[in-house]
């Protein structure tokens, strides 16, 4: 049985509970650098009791790799020392945190600073299927963002990060890669679901090989994509477990399985989520996510683009499924931006206290 607050550890990784604050993008880090505000805002969340914090998407080096404004980057002097500043006050309040680095790919307009007017660059030039808007990548170009991504890691590992989490999911540039809706090249990145995963391999490899060995990769993957909700990756358990099968191979040590509402099962013979299949194929340590501990999902419906307000909602089955070992960590969303405290309310066992999440609440940084 294993408990919400009880440890874990993984390599150099040990966290003093199971509870994970999941990336979401807050856009207020002016000039793509990490303030004040910014330090603040995860410091109160490693007082809450989170274990482990997962930072909103940070944009590695590579020059089109930014795609909305004022989110950080976790590239150059200036955005490395605000990040630095971020790791020292969640390590003062006992916490551990991991950056998500992130390249959005074809979903880039060109404007967004950094990149000027650079377009979307991606696998085929695509961001939704069918649909040529921006640069299909050449070598050259993978090559560089590859390098991109290894050296944030690096960066990572030497400002004193505990881990570091590579952003594989929701249609964004990796995932332009796996998905054959936008990766339609016929070298040896496409194809087959293979020659799909290979750049996040490379990925994966590159930064395995340059950070210490027990340096923890997480990898976040969904099935579903911003540009269809109802996208699969895997049809079935059988190709989930190819899909799987290059990752595990690449390096990655724990698996962030991300989807819209965590109770839904993944596959039709089973009630297991895509956390708990990840788990029983790979043997890897598993986070699941998705409208935890609230009773909505922040994007309820496909093409509707407004976030949602939620009410608290019962962490029952939650606990249940932790308990039976279907997943091993659990990320929460927009419960802790409405409550900082929410772990330490939680194991206090004064959930009633808790506040329901509003949209109006990420209109500031608290």
């Amino acid at each position: 049985m294993t408990d919400l607050f009880s440890p874990f550890s993984l390599g150099n990784l040990t966290l003093s509970n199971r509870v994970l604050m999941a990336p979401m993008t807050r856009s207020m880090s002016p000039g793509n650098v990490p303030n004040e505000k910014v330090v603040e805002y995860y410091r109160r969340r490693a007082a809450g009791g989170v274990g482990l914090i997962i930072t909103e998407g940070t944009c590695v080096g590579h020059k089109a790799a930014s795609g909305y404004p004022d989110v950080p980057m976790f590239a150059g002097p200036e955005a490395l020392e605000g990040w630095r500043n971020v790791v020292a006050a969640v390590h003062a309040e006992g916490g551990k945190i991991a950056p998500q680095l992130w390249h959005v790919g074809g979903i880039r307009k060109p404007g967004v600073e950094p990149g000027g007017d650079l377009p979307g660059y991606s696998p085929s030039g695509m961001a939704f299927p069918g649909k040529v808007t921006g640069h299909a990548m050449t070598q050259d170009d993978i090559d560089e963002a590859i390098e991109s991504f290894v050296q944030a890691a690096v960066d990572a590992e030497k400002i004193g990060m505990d881990a570091i989490e590579i952003h594989g999911a929701h249609g964004y540039l990796l995932d332009q890669f796996f998905w054959a809706g936008t990766n339609h090249r016929d070298d040896h990145y496409g194809g087959s679901l293979e020659n799909r995963t290979r750049f996040a391999c490379e990925i994966v490899k590159g930064i395995r090989a340059k950070v210490s060995p027990d340096f923890p990769i997480i990898f976040r993957f969904s099935q579903w994509k911003q540009q269809d909700y109802s996208a699969k990756l895997a049809e079935n358990p059988e190709q989930l477990a190819e899909f799987l099968r290059f990752l595990v191979n690449a390096g990655v040590d724990i698996f962030h399985c991300s989807t819209r509402r965590f109770w839904e099962p993944e596959f039709g013979n089973s009630d297991l989520n895509l956390a708990g299949w990840t788990k029983k194929l790979t043997g890897k340590p598993c986070v699941t996510v998705g409208s935890v501990g609230l009773n909505a999902d922040f994007l309820p419906e496909a093409g509707d683009k407004a976030f949602k307000d939620a009410e608290i909602a019962s962490l029952d089955n939650l606990i249940q499924r932790l308990d039976a070992e279907e997943f091993d960590l659990v990320a929460v969303g927009r419960a802790l931006i409405a409550n900082p405290d929410w772990a330490n309310k939680v194991k206090a066992q004064k959930a009633s206290d808790l506040t329901p999440f509003n949209k109006s609440m990420l209109m500031q940084l608290v």
